[in-house]
């Protein structure tokens, strides 16, 4: 009993638990790779569509992950409402986009609605961030986690019921001005130009980010805040201002993220930022939370495993509608990580005690 009790039984679990795994990837990916197209498989250019997808998807959850990121790196805490900040401001470029489009505007300049809208949303995501941070949040600063975390859970039931109770319950169409309509041949492959728009976009906004961050004072001192609030204090830096700064830069990505996502999937609804929320949660957990590297490359990578992983895995088992269990996904996504590697991709890969 004394050498059973030596054993080193959790990573035994765990590399059992792994083969596990592997055997079902392996097994799945070949039984789909193996059936033709039109009978339980798919043609080379249907997986080509799967990655662009998966492509686009990731960009927009990888903005909606650093806004998780960047906050969780100041203050060690999760806005689980910064969905939901996603949702205010697609909801608010909604009504100046839908009536751009019922006067023809949004035809006949379609690059200046989509900047007016764009600045709709970031200007409505970011005061809805910052309002959140200043009446929820700091009040509760020097309180144990668990407490804001309870906090975050209920200011985003607020806000999704409070958009509900204004605004109703039914999604409504997002115009798409017709300059975003069809696809573009990109070596001899039909992409559609909503996805390139989303992209270019969000890789645009990543690099600004890592930038400010990198390069201004104000990225320092959110550096400085993030190692040591206390020592930033004593050398000066107002760290209640780098704070507010930090909501409404996730603010903002998340205004640019609610446009991108409504332009894709052509429609808003009061519940439209929790899975987005929840997707992007587990990618920031995924790359490495406080990391803004960890964040964008978790983001892509739960994209494209949302969009590729159902059909690979999932067909070769006969399982109907595979893309029905998508978000299954995502959450096995969340508790592998947290058992094989809590740091994530990018992070120490060691436990950080709470």
């Amino acid at each position: 009993m004394s050498r059973l009790e030596r054993l080193p039984w959790r990573r035994i679990i765990l590399i059992v638990l792994s083969l596990a795994l592997l055997t079902l990837v392996i097994v799945g990916s070949v039984a789909t790779l193996s059936k033709p197209a039109g009978q339980g498989g798919y043609s080379g250019k249907t997986w080509v569509g799967f990655i662009v997808d998966g492509i686009a998807q990731g960009a927009i959850i990888a903005l909606i992950a650093l806004g998780y990121t960047l906050v969780y790196g100041i203050l060690r805490m999760i806005n689980f409402a910064h969905g939901e900040v996603m949702m205010a401001g697609a909801f608010a470029s909604f009504f100046f986009l839908d009536a751009y489009a019922a006067s023809g505007f949004l035809n006949r300049h379609p690059i200046t609605v989509l900047l007016i809208v764009t600045f709709v949303a970031v200007i409505v995501s970011m005061s809805v961030a910052v309002l959140l941070e200043r009446i929820a949040y700091r009040p509760l600063r020097n309180a144990p986690r668990l407490v804001p975390l309870i906090t975050a859970i209920g200011a985003s039931l607020f806000l999704s019921n409070a958009f509900r109770g204004f605004f109703g319950p039914q999604a409504r169409g997002y115009p798409k001005p017709d300059v975003l309509t069809g696809s573009f041949d990109i070596g001899g492959l039909d992409i559609p130009k909503v996805r390139v728009l989303v992209f270019v976009v969000a890789i645009v906004c990543m690099l600004s980010l890592q930038l400010f961050v990198a390069r201004t004072k104000t990225g320092r001192s959110m550096r400085a805040v993030a190692q040591d609030r206390e020592i930033a204090s004593l050398m000066g830096i107002d760290v209640n201002r780098v704070i507010m700064i930090t909501f409404a830069i996730g603010g903002l990505l998340a205004g640019v993220a609610g446009v991108l996502f409504a332009e894709t999937f052509e429609q808003v609804r009061f519940d439209m930022g929790f899975r987005p929320g929840i997707a992007a949660f587990t990618a920031a957990v995924l790359g490495g939370i406080g990391s803004i590297g960890g964040a964008a490359l978790g983001g892509f990578a739960l994209g494209l495993l949302q969009s590729i992983g159902p059909a690979l895995l999932l067909s070769g088992f006969g399982i109907p509608s595979p893309f029905s269990l998508k978000d299954a996904f995502t959450f096995l996504v969340l508790v592998l990580v947290l058992v094989f590697r809590p740091g994530g991709l990018l992070g120490t890969g060691e436990q950080e005690k709470v």
